[in-house]
Order: structure tokens, then sequence, then C-alpha cells
């Protein structure tokens, strides 16, 4: 990898530790649905998913959990173990969905706020080792898709705006 991308993606890493941790401050719901999250970090994974490629987007999603979770949650917390699950499913399924379905950047979003979901619901039922974490799922839904699109009209502006800043 060339120092000038390595920078910059070390830079892109840093940002969406800092978005992760500013958005733990912003209550959501004032604690009746927890683990519901705008998801602002994840504006810099579709950026990178977008600009550079899978494995550089998951090294960003992966990292960021960790680094946060070193932080600020405990590494191998239950709730590090629910933010990693979430990032990685998230993450290759928007590459998934802009691979194969051909989907906009705020369709990719969308598809990565819903899986970021179910990798949560999935960890939460091993860990607590009960499928009544099914339950949970419409709740969480209900904020994922509006909280995807968010976020995807966020990241496809920066996309563009990356786009035309590379051709002046």
């Amino acid at each position: 990898m060339d120092t000038k991308k390595f920078t910059r993606l070390s830079l892109l890493l840093g940002l969406s530790v800092v978005l992760n941790i500013i958005e733990s401050f912003i209550p959501i719901f004032n604690g009746y649905i927890p683990g519901i999250k705008i998801g602002l970090a994840n504006t810099v994974t579709l950026f990178v998913l977008y600009k550079y490629n899978l494995k550089d987007a998951l090294y960003i999603s992966i990292l960021r959990v960790i680094l946060v979770g070193i932080t600020r949650t405990g590494l191998f917390s239950t709730i590090f173990m629910f933010s990693l699950s979430g990032a990685i499913l998230s993450t290759l399924f928007m590459y998934l969905s802009k691979r194969y379905l051909k989907l906009s950047v705020i369709g990719t979003s969308i598809i990565g706020s819903l899986f970021h979901s179910i990798g949560q619901i999935i960890m939460a039922m091993l860990i607590m080792n009960t499928t009544n974490m099914i339950y949970y799922f419409p709740w969480i839904l209900l904020f994922a898709l509006p909280s995807g699109l968010f976020i995807g009209i966020i990241s496809k502006k920066l996309i563009d705006n990356e786009s035309i800043n590379q051709n002046v």
C-alpha cells in the first residue's frame, strides 16, 4: 500500500472513531430501545467501500470497533461483540449489494443498516442463548430504515463531492 493511501485511510479511520464516539453522546429514544444509533461512522465505511475496496472497508469497520472498544466500551464486552458482528455483516452485505445488485449508495446504505441490525440480533441470541431476541427485531428495523436512508444521503453527497474534487 502506498503512503498516500495509507495516510488517507488512517485519517478516515480516525474520523470514523470520532464520529462513533460523538454519536454515543446523542440519546436516541432516551434508552427505550437499547442499541439504536444513527450510524454516523458508517458514512466513512460507505465512502471507503465506494472509493477503495471491500478489504479496506472491512479494515476500517473492524479497526473502528476495536479502537472504540479499547477506549469506550471495553474490548470483548457485550457491546463490543454486538458492534463487531453488526459492522462485519453490514460491510459484507453493502459490498454484495453494491457489486451484484448494483444498488445506489442510498440503497446500499439501507442494506447496511438492516444487516447491522441483523448481525446484532444474531449475536444477542448467541450471547444470551435465547431466540427471544428476535422479538426485538421489528423495533430495530423500524429505526434501521430511516437511519440507513439518512446515512445513505450523506454518504452519496460525500462520494459525489470527492469525485468532483478529484477531477479539478
